[in-house]
């Protein structure tokens, strides 16, 4: 985890979690299986949503860092949320890869094309989410620091 803290500085895990989560949202309304993308389906909302906590976690993550919050209480807060949120993006990703490998359950019915290349485009996307979040998550550790849950109940 170490090497991964060096390779991917503070900046641009920012940069490009800033970056992957709205092709990740654009995907999120796309259907694998039929090519075609869904968007009155109340589910295909869920990921969308999550990416707006995610974005106002690197923001309060961002005020922090700069020493432009005093209370590390809504960071505290959000990355307890991203947590979460974190679990979520796993279980997504999972997902993903069932659907992948479910392509030759059905190789008897039409498949469209565009199944192979756009799956795992979206699954190294996934992945890459799961992997930056991750560090992140250390980055927050080094740069903000640990938390003082002895003043967990002030206000």
């Amino acid at each position: 985890m170490k090497h991964l803290l060096h390779f991917f500085s503070w900046r641009s895990c920012f940069v490009l979690t800033i970056s992957i989560l709205p092709f990740l949202i654009f995907f999120s309304f796309y259907g694998l299986y039929t090519n075609n993308f869904y968007f009155l389906r109340i589910d295909n909302y869920i990921f969308p949503v999550l990416a707006i906590v995610h974005y106002m976690f690197l923001h309060t993550l961002w005020k922090a860092s700069k020493g432009q919050v005093s209370e590390n209480r809504s960071v505290r807060n959000f990355e307890f949320v991203m947590y979460g949120i974190y679990l979520i993006y796993l279980f997504k990703f999972t997902e993903t890869i069932y659907i992948l490998l479910s392509y030759f359950d059905y190789s008897e019915l039409i498949i469209p094309p565009t199944f192979i290349p756009v799956g795992f485009t979206i699954l190294g996307l996934q992945l890459l989410l799961l992997v930056i979040t991750g560090l992140t998550f250390q980055h927050r550790k080094i740069h903000v620091g640990i938390y003082n849950f002895d003043r967990i109940n002030d206000i």
